[in-house]
This record gives C-alpha cells, structure tokens and sequence, in this order.
C-alpha cells in the first residue's frame, strides 16, 4: 500500500520509505524501515478525489522511501483468512464425500447427463423447426396471388379459327382455337429449317388448341393475333412473325412464344396454371 500509494500524482513528492524484498510470501530477505517525521493532520470530512482537493492537506514532511536496484518495491502476503463459498447444496449427494470414490456413481450420473442432453437437443431442434417454418410461410404467395396463379378457361366460348386473350399472372393469354387446315400446315413444317427447332405435335396437348403466353420473345411486346406473313401472331414492334403453332418464323425474336403449364379439365375447359 505504501509503495502504490508513492505512485500517485499526489503523493508521490511527499512520501518516502522503504520497501521490503521478499523471496516468497512468509520470509522476507530485506527488513523495511519507516522513518516517522512530522504529525500528519488530514481533515477526514474532506474527500480525496482529486488533486486540487488535497491542496492544504498534504504533509510538508513524511516517511522517507528507499528501494534498492534488486529488491522489489512490495511486500505480497497469503491472504488465509478469504472464506471459501461452500457449493455442498449444488454438488450431487453421491460426490460431496472426499473419501468415497466417484467411480460408484459414474454410471448414473453418465446417464442423467445424457439423457438432459438428449432432452435438451429435442426441444432445441423442434424450436429450430418451428422457427424455420414460420419464416419460410411467410415467404409464401398470399391468398389473392394464389387465387390468380391457375385461370380456367371455357373452350366452347371460342370459335373455330379464332384467338381470344385472357390475364393471367398479370401477362396476356393467347387461346387459338384452330381450324384443320392449320393444323396440317403446322404438321408439315420443316422443323430443320426453325430457328427454335420444335415440332408443332411437342407444343399442344390437343391439336385443336394452341395456348401460348402472349409474350414477344424479342422484348416483350404484346404481338397481334391472326396476323403475319404466317397467319399465326405478328409483333409490330420489330417486325416478329410468328405461325399458328406460335414459332418464330421470321424477325429478330430469337424463341418461340412461351407455352405454359395447362390440363384440360374436360373436353370444354382447360385450367391453365
């Protein structure tokens, strides 16, 4: 204490004496020696908390400090009276002897560790499950887009050769139902010569009907239905002509029109979606 106390700012033009070299914590090599000088007066009702409040306070004279090269400046002592927490109410009844072997109880205390390890990796896991799966449904379509992902179409509503347009996930919908001529010219096409080679049997599921996006593959422009150099779909954007099967036939569009998923329901609607 005395000598972390000649290390501060305050004290240290004042205090003076002499530190005791130790070799361990019971013998020391080197006996400290404190020169008393004057009586030190301090007012105990003032703080110390800094160093303009020990102006006045500070004695003019006082203990002498000397410390030599090979000595330390402290004195360390065991402290022995440190009370040591007793843990006797959480220790197990089986290990609180110090003279019985813990080799008797290892086998159940080794099992209610595995088995408060096992429990605790349950309910961890199906915390992590519950957690997953709410973020993911949250994620999910909601109702209304759900509602819009499938469109039921009535084919009798359509005449022979003609082509009528739907919404569907907010892109138009080209339904054609096509005549027998058409239908022969499709069949007859050279699929060597397309430029996205696919024969008119590989895009329908009946041959009947052609449902395609009405999509431009160019830059998605709406193209124009029964109109063309091929009597199909015609885009005025950029010149794309395309047949009745929905193949790019001539322009700068480099796919066919899109084909989406559909199923007929029955020989007079078709669910597309």
């Amino acid at each position: 204490m005395m000598s972390l106390a000649a290390r501060s700012g305050a004290f240290s033009p004042y205090m003076q004496a002499t530190a005791v070299a130790v070799a361990g914590p019971l013998k020391a090599l080197v006996p400290g020696v404190v020169v008393k000088g004057e009586k030190i007066l301090l007012d105990p009702k003032k703080q110390f908390l800094c160093r303009e409040s020990l102006s006045g306070q500070s004695p003019k004279t006082g203990p002498a400090v000397t410390v030599s090269i090979n000595g330390c400046a402290g004195v360390r002592f065991a402290h022995t009276d440190v009370r040591v927490p007793d843990f006797t109410d959480y220790r197990r009844p089986e290990v609180q002897d110090p003279g019985k072997s813990s080799q008797e109880s290892s086998e159940s205390r080794r099992t209610f560790s595995y088995l408060v390890t096992g429990a605790s990796t349950v309910v961890g896991v199906y915390a992590a499950k519950t957690v997953v799966s709410q973020f993911v449904s949250s994620m999910s379509a909601s109702a209304d887009v759900l509602a819009l992902s499938q469109i039921e179409v009535k084919l009798s509503d359509i005449p022979e050769g003609k082509n009528m347009t739907f919404k569907w996930r907010g892109k138009p919908l080209f339904v054609r139902h096509r005549t027998e001529k058409e239908i022969a010219a499709e069949a007859e096409v050279n699929v060597a010569e397309l430029r996205d080679p696919q024969h008119d049997m590989d895009r329908v599921l009946n041959p009947k009907w052609i449902i395609v996006l009405g999509v431009c593959t160019h830059l998605g422009c709406v193209p124009i239905a029964n109109a063309g150099d091929y009597g199909g779909y015609y885009c005025p954007c950029h010149g794309s002509h395309y047949d009745a099967s929905g193949r790019i036939r001539k322009g700068p569009a480099p796919l066919n029109l899109e084909v989406p998923y559909y199923e007929f329901a029955d020989d007079d609607n078709v669910i597309v979606g």
